[in-house]
């Protein structure tokens, strides 16, 4: 679903004077936001990751020096 999906599928509820006080969304829709939204957080997290620069060890040798699957 893309934004403008999204954008489409919602309902405002006006207060009594008009103004625009809540937005109501379909459960599938809300679920969707959720997603995007933990998608673009995990991308920041790999984006951090990335430029703290550790050294990575692969998981097979990991695996050997703990004596994993033997």
């Amino acid at each position: 679903m893309t934004i403008a999906e999204i954008l489409k599928s919602i309902q405002f509820v006006v207060n009594p004077d008009g103004e625009k006080s809540a937005v109501m969304v379909d459960v599938d829709v809300w679920d969707e936001i959720v997603s995007m939204l933990e998608d673009i957080e995990d991308a920041e997290e790999i984006k951090q990751a990335k430029m703290i620069h550790e050294e990575s060890v692969p998981w097979e040798v990991v695996k050997k020096e703990m004596k994993l699957g033997e």
